[in-house]
């Protein structure tokens, strides 16, 4: 056990020492790592945002279902509960309104002037009840509106589907985009910290040749640059987390401060830093993990070749 600590303790105290030993190497190293996850962070950060603005859009869009017009206020009433069973799962909600309401807000987009035109009118024979319905997921439109279509009652369904439809292939998009992106920015980063270290091994080449020399095993060599590189990384994450909050939350600050503009947008959706907070710090913390280890052991392993 004193042993295991003992061994531990070398290994950490070889890393610190290797960080401070190559002091700019490891603030280039730290830097490349902070600014690539800075600009995966961003990217996802972005792609969150467009996400939760067409989820926003997305509920807007609604589906109106007509009620047979022969069908009394109870009976109409009743054709919602067709909507709570199981096969609708893809119903998030289904609000009804009387054909007066819908005769209400008919005529109240007209001007005062235009309204008298109205008068007269018996809305009942009209307008028709009908129920306003949003869904869970805009891409199953058309196997819903089979389904409501199937309904004792309805008489008819009004949906955009080109709306609908160009919505879910926008979010399939940026979601694509997204991942993609992400990935490439990840082997990138590994490419480079792999190489900003290598400059800072290439320095004790001599240290590790003599080591191999006298007997040192490989892995008593290459412990203390996984653990300079697993430092590194981690000291990256933690400055690249805190500067991804500061540079979102001043972002946001400056596009919130325009008030009216944001109002006059519907469906800007902008969501706060501490909803995405946890799921930030974890990508960011493996993320560096993984590339100062990754990045240590494919250098050390050309040096180990003695």
């Amino acid at each position: 056990m004193k042993r295991s600590a003992a061994g531990f303790s070398y290994f950490l105290t070889e890393g610190i020492r290797g960080i401070f030993l190559h002091g700019f190497m490891s603030f280039a190293a730290v830097g490349v790592i902070v600014a690539c996850l800075l600009i995966m962070g961003s990217f996802a950060l972005i792609s969150a945002n467009i996400n939760a603005m067409i989820q926003k859009v997305e509920r807007s869009n609604e589906i109106t279902v007509f009620i047979d017009e022969s069908y009394t206020d109870a009976q109409a009433r009743s054709v919602g509960s067709a909507f709570a069973s199981p096969e609708f799962e893809n119903i998030m909600d289904a609000r009804f309104k009387h054909r007066d309401q819908a005769w209400e807000e008919y005529v109240q987009k007209f001007s005062e002037d235009q309204q008298w035109l109205f008068t007269g009118f018996d809305e009942s024979s009209v307008l028709r009840h009908r129920y306003q319905i949003t869904l869970v997921d805009i891409t199953k439109i058309d196997e819903t509106i089979g389904l409501i279509e199937s309904v004792q009652g309805v008489v008819h369904i009004r949906a955009d589907l080109k709306v609908a439809q160009g919505l879910a292939t926008t979010r399939r998009i940026v979601e694509a985009v997204s991942v993609t992106l992400i990935l490439v920015l990840l082997l990138v980063s590994v490419f480079i910290i792999s190489n900003t270290i290598k400059l800072a091994t290439f320095d004790r080449r001599e240290e590790i040749g003599i080591m191999r020399i006298v007997g040192a095993t490989k892995s008593f060599i290459r412990w203390p640059f996984v653990v300079e590189g697993v430092l590194l990384g981690l000291g990256a994450s933690v400055t690249g987390f805190f500067l991804q909050g500061a540079l979102y939350s001043w972002f946001t600050g400056r596009m919130l401060g325009g008030t009216a503009i944001i109002e006059d947008i519907p469906f800007l959706e902008i969501l706060p830093f501490g909803d995405m907070m946890l799921p930030i710090a974890f990508a960011f913390i493996v993320v560096g993990f993984l590339v100062g280890v990754g990045g240590s052991l494919l250098t050390i392993r050309k040096f180990l070749q003695v």
